[in-house]
Parts: structure tokens; sequence; C-alpha cells
């Protein structure tokens, strides 16, 4: 399995990016899809979650902003980001699960966003 992000890049506070991360050596209808992010010198946190049947979660720091969505057809998970932050600069890690047994966990690369002010 494996995943691959891309999409990151500078922006300036603001502005929009849309993160994709397409994942392939499986069939993920039946998994949960996520994107997670580190900041410089902080923990990895949830960002947005979005199970098979298309719920969705969002981190309170970015509810109204980003958009998490995917398309089971091409394997793909996107992150939609609007309205950028500076606070939004990180390395963002794409991450693809299963919440029933057999558990599988699989991570992607991260992506760079940096938001300028």
């Amino acid at each position: 399995v494996q995943l691959q992000a891309s999409g990151g890049g500078l922006v300036q506070a603001g502005g929009s990016l849309r993160l994709s991360c397409a994942a392939s050596g499986s069939t993920f209808g039946a998994f949960y899809m996520a994107w997670y992010r580190q900041a410089p010198d902080k923990s990895r946190e949830l960002v947005a979650a979005i199970s098979s049947g298309g719920t969705t979660n969002y981190a309170d720091s970015v509810e109204g902003r980003f958009t998490i969505s995917r398309d089971n057809a091409k394997n793909t998970v996107y992150l939609q980001m609007d309205s950028l932050k500076p606070e939004d600069t990180a390395v963002y890690y794409c991450k693809v699960y299963r919440v029933v047994t057999p558990r599988q966990v699989y991570w992607g690369k991260g992506t760079l966003v940096t938001v300028s002010s």
C-alpha cells in the first residue's frame, strides 16, 4: 500500500490550497481517510476525517475553513483549505485506516504547507 500526497506549497494568509492523497495497492472504499498535520515543535494532530460513508469531522481550528472529501473510484482523499492562516503552517499527512478488525493503518509521506503573513 502506498499513499502519495501532493498539493502543498507556499501561500499568503487568506489564500487557498487543495491537498490530494492517492492510495494504491488495495481498494479503500471501506476505509476511513484523514488528514493530520504537524507544526514545528508540536505533536501531530487530526485535521479532518471522512468515513467510508462520507461522514466528516473536523478539528475546531479548521471548522468552516477546510473541507475534506473523497473519490472512491480514484482511491483519493482531498483537503480543500480556504482562508488559510499562518498557524496552519505544518507538514500535512494523509492516513487511511480501518476501524474494524482487521485493523489496518497506512500513512503517507507529508506535504509541507507554509502560510505567510
